[in-house]
């Protein structure tokens, strides 16, 4: 059995992934750079033994990270308590196996491009991938499943963070739809909960459109992240949700690993 690990920047993300590829159990935990294998074995050694299964059945690790701070532990992890070598996304025998199509390919996000991989690999043509997390990201991905560029913009709970601290009077708030399509809100919560969702929803409309008519030809949109689920019901933006996108990326590199290299 395959120990995926996507380490981003709010969370990172643990699945068991068996030898049909496809991902049996999954866990998260708070980013800290500053945890420690010990830390990690401890708390996901309970974990696969409430679903299951056993620390021994685990028989590779592959990991992808954007907190470069935070490798170290999650190798020492795999060494110390599941008897091998980490693999690490886009590194010796998990190339990436896809063409980076843009000017500083080194500088792609290991999420980015895994998330490209994957997404090639559930529909044809063009592709874009929104991902939902401490960043909101639009990626394109064309129909040979290379990565040709995006673009960024702040994550929805980062905007609303920035909100709170910032604005004295303001009061720090969930981020949840708002009960119905007005835009008019009539109180301080409210006003804010429009002001933050609805002003996303404009945002991935507006730079759908504006990605679908540069690329000109027909697209597939792909949500990922732990907050594509919020904007699922605008059925019109999305032709997909995967949560798993991330996860399942990295199980295709490691499947792929030998082709990869």
């Amino acid at each position: 059995m395959l120990l995926a690990i996507d380490t981003g920047n709010t969370n990172v993300k643990f699945a068991l992934v068996n030898d049909a590829g496809e991902i049996v159990q999954r866990w998260r935990i708070a980013t800290d750079a500053r945890r420690t294998a010990d830390e990690y074995a401890v708390w996901l050694d309970q974990l696969i033994q409430m679903a299951g299964f056993h620390r021994a059945d685990v028989k590779a690790v592959i990991i992808a990270t954007v907190v470069p701070r935070a490798l170290h532990n999650l190798q020492l992890l795999a060494t110390r308590y599941f008897g091998c070598e980490a693999l690490v996304a886009g590194r010796g025998s998990v190339g990436w196996g896809i063409q980076l199509r843009v000017a500083e390919p080194h500088a792609v996000g290991a999420d980015r491009a895994v998330n490209a991989i994957a997404a090639h690999s559930l529909a044809d043509g063009h592709k874009i991938v929104i991902s939902f997390g401490t960043a909101t990201t639009f990626d394109h991905v064309g129909p040979d499943g290379s990565y040709r560029g995006g673009s960024i913009a702040p994550g929805v709970n980062l905007s609303l963070d920035a909100l709170y601290a910032a604005a004295a009077m303001l009061p720090r708030i969930a981020i949840e739809p708002p009960p119905n399509e007005s835009v008019i809100g009539t109180t301080t919560v409210g006003q804010m909960q429009i002001g933050i969702y609805w002003g996303y929803v404009a945002m991935i409309e507006g730079i759908l459109a504006r990605m679908k008519a540069e690329i000109g030809e027909p697209v597939s949109v792909i949500a990922t992240g732990g907050l594509a689920i919020l904007f699922q019901q605008h059925g019109h933006l999305f032709d997909r949700v995967e949560p798993d996108l991330t996860l399942r990326g990295l199980a295709l590199l490691y499947r792929n690993r030998d082709i990869n290299s």
